[in-house]
């Protein structure tokens, strides 16, 4: 058993057949027996809540604060599971004891919890509890992808239901997101440590993202809340509220779904009872709201609630291959229908409710995977529509991008072939999310997708009420193709359209479309009218899961209903106006018998002789009257002699399908004995009077009848001639209407062209910029320079992988303000900065040091748009620490040269190009007096005064530069110095280079010689 795959909880009384010996209360072993009833016993009246704490680095402070701060005798089991190394013994439980009272073990097998109890999960196992009991597995998956918090939040939710509290605490990665989406649905309690106090953010930040969290403190706060939740006593009704409401007033529950359609737009009325009743208590007791009728003026003024219980309703609890079994079954139909498909078509496929997009894509990974076993030579196509209500959801599917904890339901070998890693989570590839398209849709008003091949709506209709169920399910049979595939979850049944679909597998809910035709009548009235129609007090519909509803309406009142038939109603048929047969009840054969020949079930012509007369009277009296007629005492010859018989033509009118219908009832009445016993009479020649009378009789009923068919026949021939003329005027209005529908076909056709150009050229544009953005991705990530793109409000629009290294940026922070997050700069004005750039729209450059001794040139720019619109700032931030190091590097060896220079004995200069002083040596400095520090940075013609501007020097100290290789020495100078006074000079240069480059320094040699020597 993949644990992964968590199995449904069985029905109380189903017999749990443990792998080892399970102990009794939690202390001592229990035989099978005892743990049968002790499960029965819990399922049927545990009241205790039960918390799941999940956590993983840094969570056991957390727990250190939450169990301080419970108190020993709240009434409350925990249990706590964390990521624990698989190698190594566990000591939390003796940790954990030291901050609480409460009894605090490590889980075993079996164990049962017990409230005012702490238990914690044991190394290298994941956790379930099914029926209060803890059941311990030994994991499949490996160890860096196992995912026990949500594996033990989803047994939790289906266990505990809405006792059930989740409480998410610091931690790396995603675990437990997916478990508190299970304990939502289930009406559960969701809490989560607040970020900020977590040493690691990644679980609770990952939680809050799917907006289903209550509450959202501290860890030592949150004891304190859990029990003002669990001692809150709900909602309960006003003494004054309306008999029909009960507990749940029916004015107040329409008001509800007033403000959510108004605000919305959808239409919650005709969901499951149940099911938003515990929506809007589980939101009430968030808010500690005790009565209905608070709860709608909360609603009234306050719009985000409004928006809160909308997300409530529509919460949808998914994953990829939710029920492996099932798709492994789908895949095996969908082959052969693939293999059938015409070469060059398109495989559509539509998946209402596709929640976030997890299901859409399983499909389109699951056909993808098929059409590998088809002839490549077919060139089919998969188009697959996704559809919700919830826009928010729509997003995330459209984004494609799903967290870590998608491995625990992904084969590694599709996580390979289908999806791409990338920073906290997984993106699918393009080749799976281009058969997606993904649009918001209301099921219940909005025109359904046709010409599918396969239609997927799984855990969807168990929200909906039966009334909504057989409405939508004509429509998904007309939305199908002949052949195409219905998809339904386990809990959901085609329960009286059988003619509509063939089971192909009747455990997976998968069915192939009949050939039978549709009926119009049964979605000729879409939008359906239920989202149009007042919502029904509670009392008169309770919903499905009431009791009194389902014998009222199941197999036990139907067994009842026949058996009443069969003993207590007399025989009777249902005919037309024409006596057509359509329904006989009970034993009719004393009265009609199969008429001879290959006539019909035609009530005349089976009437026994005696009852002919009187039948035909009674039926076209009560066909031409609209009124219920009765013929007493007649005679009606049998084996034991004649009987009389009442007989009752009764006019149905009871609903649209019995209109124009007529119920003949046949009964037997008291006769007398000298009635009974004429037998003979009647069997003897009854004489000519007595058949004169029966002639008369049977000629007044002819003359009635012909003369009732004459009038019928006269208005029968008016009524046609009017319907002629109707036909004749139906006849020019139809061929009026072709030639416009001719127009409009035409008109189509060319708009439909234009429309598949546009597509093209969509499709073209689509392809420019996913391929623009592959470039500029690639391009920063190839430049490796920080930068991050800011709106008008400093709000993050998008960042590269180089951010990081400045500010500490996950793909989720997108959307939240830039000032919100600390950064390693030693420059304490970047928001000013960037509010200075939106401002006066100039740029700002600087060179910036981080707090790790990295240095960066941080540029701030406007971000303009193609039409010069300003639309925020760009910061970036280039690497310029190998810059820093050289320049460094390069002083030091500048200063290195000077200080070498400076303490040379011989007179020496360092010149730059420009003829510069940037090094003199003292023995320079004493020969010609000069002061050093002042001679630096003085150009060598004004050194002196003057002195040394001799053209010819000037041009032999430039030849040295331009041509490194040419030194000169021994060049006389001879010059009246104001410092030293006339000297006669010998001077050498040379140009400096660096391993062979040139530097654009001179070294300039000085030499003093005395006259004799000149």
């Amino acid at each position: 058993m993949n644990p992964h795959d968590f199995p449904p909880v069985p029905e109380p009384g189903i017999a749990l057949t443990p792998s080892t010996d399970l102990p009794r209360d939690g202390d001592e072993p229990a035989t099978p027996l005892l743990l049968r009833e002790a499960a029965r016993i819990d399922a049927g009246g545990a009241a205790f809540p039960l918390v799941g704490l999940g956590g993983s680095a840094g969570s056991l402070a957390a727990f250190e604060q939450f169990f301080r701060a419970m108190p020993a005798d709240s009434g409350v089991a925990f249990v706590v599971v964390m990521h624990l190394s698989p190698d190594q013994p566990s000591e939390l439980a003796q940790v954990l004891q030291h901050y609480t009272k409460m009894p605090v073990r490590e889980a075993a097998d079996g164990l049962r919890v017990r409230p005012n109890h702490v238990y914690v999960i044991p190394p290298n196992h994941d956790m379930s509890i099914l029926h209060g009991m803890l059941l311990l597995f030994v994991p499949t998956q490996p160890k860096g992808r196992r995912l026990p918090i949500d594996f033990f939040f989803q047994s939790l939710a289906k266990d505990a239901r809405e006792r059930a509290v989740c409480v998410i605490c610091s931690g790396l990665g995603t675990d437990g997101t997916l478990g508190l989406k299970m304990v939502v649905e289930n009406f559960g309690m969701v809490m989560v440590q607040a970020p900020e106090t977590a040493e690691f953010d990644a679980m609770p930040r990952s939680a809050l993202a799917t907006e289903f969290v209550d509450y959202v403190l501290p860890a030592a706060q949150l004891p304190a809340k859990l029990l003002e939740y669990v001692r809150h006593p709900g909602p309960r009704p006003r003494r004054d509220d309306p008999p029909e409401g009960g507990t749940k007033p029916a004015h107040a529950l329409q008001k509800i779904f007033s403000l959510i359609r108004a605000k919305t737009g959808h239409d919650f009325s005709f969901y499951k009872r149940n099911t938003v009743f515990r929506r809007i208590e589980r939101r009430m007791s968030a808010h500690q709201i005790g009565e209905f009728t608070h709860y709608v003026r909360l609603l009234q003024e306050n719009p985000m609630e409004v928006e809160a219980l909308f997300k409530e309703l529509l919460i949808g609890v998914t994953k990829f291959f939710r029920d492996r079994d099932a798709f492994a079954q789908l895949a095996l139909r969908l082959l052969p229908v693939l293999r059938q498909q015409p070469a060059g078509s398109t495989f559509r496929v539509w998946a209402p409710g596709c929640s976030t997009g997890e299901e859409a894509y399983s499909l389109a990974v699951l056909l993808r995977e098929a059409l590998d076993g088809v002839d490549p030579a077919q060139r089919l196509a998969v188009q697959i529509f996704a559809t919700d209500l919830n826009p928010a959801g729509i997003e995330v599917g459209r984004a494609g991008h799903y967290a870590d904890n998608l491995v625990a339901d992904v084969s590694p070998e599709r996580l390979n072939r289908f999806f791409v890693k990338t920073d906290g989570g997984y993106r699918i590839k393009k080749e799976v999310r281009d058969l997606v398209m993904f649009a918001v849709h209301d099921l219940n008003k909005d025109a359904p997708f046709t010409k599918l091949n396969l239609l997927v709506c799984r855990n969807l209709l168990i929200y909906l009420s039966a009334d909504l169920q057989k409405a939508l399910i004509p429509v998904f049979h007309y939305a199908l193709n002949p052949g195409g595939l219905l998809f339904l979850g386990p809990s959901e049944n085609l329960s009286g359209f059988q003619d509509l679909f063939q089971a192909l597998d009747p455990k997976w809910k998968i069915s192939r479309r009949t050939e039978v035709a549709s009926s119009i009548a049964r979605f000729a009235a879409f939008p359906f009218f239920q989202a149009r129609a007042p919502v029904p007090p509670p009392a008169s519909d309770a919903g499905p899961m009431t009791p009194q509803l389902s014998r009222k309406e199941g197999p036990f009142a139907a067994l009842v209903q026949r058996v009443l038939l069969s003993q207590y109603s007399p025989p009777a048929v249902v005919i037309t106006a024409k006596g057509e047969i359509l329904y006989v009840n009970g034993r009719t054969g004393r009265y009609l018998e199969p008429a001879p020949g290959l006539s019909g079930l035609n009530l005349f012509d089976m009437a026994r002789e005696e009852l002919n007369y009187e039948l035909s009277a009674a039926v076209h009296q009560a066909a031409s009257t609209r009124l219920d007629v009765v013929a007493n005492d007649v005679k009606l010859r049998t084996d034991s002699g004649v009987q009389l018989v009442r007989l009752t033509v009764k006019v149905l009118d009871e609903g649209a399908a019995l209109a124009g219908l007529l119920l003949v009832v046949f009964e037997d009445q008291p006769t007398p004995r000298k009635v009974r016993l004429g037998r003979a009479l009647l069997a003897a020649d009854p004489g000519p009077d007595a058949q004169l009378q029966a002639l008369e009789k049977e000629l007044r009923h002819t003359k009635i009848r012909l003369q009732t068919t004459i009038e019928e026949m006269e208005s029968s021939v008016e009524e046609l001639k009017s319907a002629n003329e109707e036909l004749q005027s139906a006849n020019e209005e139809l061929q009026s209407t072709n030639e416009e529908a001719m127009t409009n076909k035409e008109e189509m056709q060319s708009l439909n062209e234009e429309l598949m150009t546009l597509n093209v050229q969509y499709l073209s544009k689509t392809e420019e910029l996913s391929e623009a953005a592959n470039d500029m991705k690639n391009l920063l990530d190839a430049t490796e320079i920080a930068t991050v793109f800011l709106d008008n409000e400093m709000v993050i629009k998008r960042f590269t992988p180089a951010m990081r290294r400045i500010i500490s940026l996950l793909p989720a922070d997108v959307g939240r303000p830039v000032t919100h997050f600390a950064h390693t700069l030693r420059h304490e004005t970047l928001a000013a900065d960037v509010r200075s750039v939106l401002d006066r729209l100039v740029t700002v450059e600087a060179n910036i040091q981080t707090t790790q001794g990295e240095w960066f040139a941080m540029r701030i720019l406007p971000y303009r748009t193609l039409d010069n619109y300003i639309s925020g700032a760009v910061i970036t931030f280039t690497d310029i620490t190998g810059l820093k190091r050289l320049e460094a590097q390069l002083q030091e060896s500048s200063r290195f040269a000077e200080s070498i220079v400076e303490t040379l004995r011989e007179p020496l200069l360092v010149l730059d190009a420009e003829q510069r002083v940037l090094a003199i040596s003292r023995a320079f400095a004493a020969l010609f007096g000069l002061d050093p520090a002042r001679a630096k940075g003085q150009l060598l013609r004004e050194l002196d005064g003057g002195a040394w501007q001799l053209p010819a020097l000037r041009a032999r100290l430039d030849e040295a530069l331009h041509h490194p290789g040419e030194p000169f020495e021994n060049f006389a100078l001879t010059a009246n110095f104001p410092g030293a006074g006339p000297r006669q000079l010998l001077l050498s240069g040379r140009c400096i280079t660096s391993r062979g480059a040139q530097t654009g320094r001179l070294l300039l040699g000085v030499q003093e010689v005395s006259p004799e020597e000149a």
